[in-house]
């Protein structure tokens, strides 16, 4: 004979425990234990030896007659011809067998992976509605300093016909009677394992509990209709490629008077120029005369609102990285500005006269450079002036 179990420890209950003691414990430990909510498949290998246990525990306290059994002969009397058959395994999500268990599955499984676990389940109660995501373009300054912009979006708005009951005005909703009301039902399916009950979504009433009579002509016993609409949005300043403006209430109509959902607009910005962002700070390429990086002196540079005058120092190297203070993008939702970076690029020039080329060439020599000038002739100047 095998090893008694003790099944009240395994639920981590006493043994004076209630059915809602009983019930508490077993829908805690299902939703822990359950195999499909494990990371890893060593996690699952063990967790579906734990589950099994829970199941067997609960299916055999939670029956009064069975339990007593249990009580008096311990976790072995079925051997004693008080009964036989196992007490339900894990099986993808099967349902328990003959014990009489009232746990609804799909609401443990709808805990464990964040509710609406079944796509046909539908709740019986006020229910959100749902939300839409849309694109909207923006230029570069107008995500650097805000705007305002016009969106277009088709949404399930509330039929004004039947507010949103989906009857046709001056008809009944009624009780289902397949369902009694509670939008489940229980299903018994024999098999040569055994019997096995799972309870579903009424396919009657889709689990809403309530049966339309005459539904509403507009609608079709949605309660919604679709509209589209148009939405002016103020875009903050400082916003980034990617990130999302939240329009709350503005989203799908909700169902049973629940709330409506919500809207999030995501930006994708368009590239600048001359600039590069990165945060709030950005970045150009700033190309000055050979002479301005010798000498130093002031150079003009961009900037968000336009051209500025920047101070450069005398012997400036090419790929020097200059910052300037409050030039950069605005802070989101808050106060100062980033920064803009910029780097100096020498800006050789490609064509020099013969007096120029003379003084470069004699600015050379003073630094002990040796400088080879060719001396233009005739046919260059003719083939300078077609190029």
């Amino acid at each position: 004979m095998a090893e008694s179990k003790d099944y009240y420890q395994i639920l981590g209950v006493s043994k004076d425990a209630t059915a809602d003691d009983l019930k508490k414990a077993y829908r805690k430990l299902a939703k822990q234990y359950h195999p499909d909510a494990q990371h890893t498949e060593a996690d699952k290998k063990n967790a579906e030896a734990k589950f099994k246990e829970i199941n067997e525990a609960y299916s055999v306290l939670s029956d009064d007659t069975k339990r007593a059994q249990y009580d008096r002969f311990g976790s072995n009397f079925e051997q004693a011809g008080f009964g036989g058959g196992s007490y339900g395994s894990y099986g993808g999500f099967g349902g328990f067998d003959g014990f009489g268990m009232d746990i609804d599955l799909e609401d443990i499984l709808g805990s464990v992976f964040g509710g609406g676990f079944s796509s046909s389940r539908k709740s019986s109660g006020p229910t959100k509605g749902a939300d839409i995501r849309t694109t909207l373009n923006l230029k570069f300054e107008e995500a650097a300093f805000g705007v305002k912009k016009e969106i277009n979006i088709t949404r399930n708005e509330k039929c004004d016909t039947c507010n949103g009951s989906g009857a046709k005005p001056g008809s009944k909703i009624i009780t289902c009677d397949k369902c009694g009301g509670r939008g489940k039902i229980q299903v018994t399916q024999n098999t040569i394992m055994g019997s096995f009950s799972t309870v579903r979504t009424c396919d009657k009433c889709s689990g809403s509990g309530k049966v339309i009579q005459t539904p509403c002509e507009k609608c079709s016993g949605k309660g919604t209709v679709r509209k589209n609409r148009k939405i002016e949005i103020n875009v903050p300043a400082g916003i980034d490629n990617g990130q999302a403006i939240p329009l709350r209430g503005e989203g799908d109509a909700g169902l049973k008077g629940g709330p409506n959902g919500d809207i999030y607009v995501v930006v994708k910005v368009g590239s600048h120029k001359y600039f590069r962002r990165e945060g709030y700070d950005i970045f150009a390429n700033v190309r000055v005369p050979f002479a301005k990086m010798v000498l130093g002196g002031d150079i003009k540079i961009p900037t968000l609102e336009g051209e500025m005058e920047f101070s450069i120092p005398e012997g400036t190297s090419s790929g020097t990285k200059f910052r300037v203070k409050d030039q950069g993008i605005p802070i989101l939702n808050g106060k100062g500005r980033g920064v803009l970076e910029f780097v100096v690029d020498v800006d050789v020039p490609k064509k020099l006269n013969d007096e120029q080329r003379e003084l470069l060439k004699k600015f050379a020599q003073s630094f002990g450079d040796e400088v080879n000038v060719k001396k233009k002739s005739i046919f260059d100047d003719i083939k300078s002036k077609f190029n």
